[in-house]
């Protein structure tokens, strides 16, 4: 397979959301053929630049993915699986990025605020970040304004990403900017929010920096923000 087919496969196999051999994908005839675990480390082996792999077969694909969902084609759970296959081919690729010299983007917290459990779509952005070159720290669900800011202070990150799914909940995202406030990080962290119901004329009343409707808004809307 050449180098060119071999990025192709990795990219389609995104598509069809499979991580491994056994994972039947989207369309049918693809069960017991490689999948994306698979066909990235042959391309290690084949000696493929890490970072190619990441432009061409990565980022493109979830791309398509990003149309098919906004289109209705695909639902969040086919989105999901399409993420978590960037997941694991980041996990793969990771050390041989840093080897490379590859460039970090900056650093990212990640976070759904104290008294909300609702973590998918915050998981959705987390994988979209490091596929796009960012080192990202998630904190999980429920987490409370002391850890989140505690996070952004220790580890330096330049970006904060606060999800909340609830009415009920998402007042806290306001809690923690005034806490980053307090703290004197707010002028060196951006922050950005989304879940179901935020807007961005929430996210201007609470003084964030961006309204995220999805991963790949979130991903454009970093693309135009200079970097912190």
């Amino acid at each position: 397979m050449s180098k060119q087919e071999l990025l192709k496969k990795i990219a389609e196999n995104v598509i069809q959301g499979r991580v491994v051999a056994e994972d039947e994908g989207f369309d049918e005839g693809y069960e017991g053929q490689p999948a994306v675990t698979e066909l990235v480390e042959q391309a290690l082996a084949d000696k493929i630049d890490p970072k190619e792999i990441v432009l061409e077969s990565l980022t493109g694909s979830m791309e398509e993915v990003g149309k098919k969902f906004d289109s209705g084609e695909y639902l969040i759970p086919d989105m999901l699986a399409s993420a978590e296959c960037v997941g694991a081919a980041m996990d793969i690729l990771g050390p041989h990025l840093a080897g490379a010299g590859v460039e970090s983007k900056g650093k990212f917290v990640l976070a759904t605020v104290a008294g909300d459990l609702h973590d998918i779509g915050k998981n959705i952005v987390g994988i979209m970040l490091k596929g796009a070159g960012f080192e990202v720290q998630d904190l999980g669900n429920d987490v409370t304004t002391e850890r989140i800011v505690a996070a952004v202070k220790e580890s330096g990150a330049g970006y904060l990403g606060l999800s909340a799914l609830l009415t009920t909940t998402m007042r806290e995202m306001q809690t923690v900017i005034e806490a980053l406030e307090k703290e004197g990080l707010r002028e060196k962290t951006r922050v950005l929010i989304g879940g179901a119901p935020t807007s961005e004329d929430f996210a201007k009343d609470i003084g964030a920096d961006a309204y995220c409707r999805d991963a790949f808004h979130a991903i454009d809307l970093l693309k135009e923000m200079p970097r912190q």
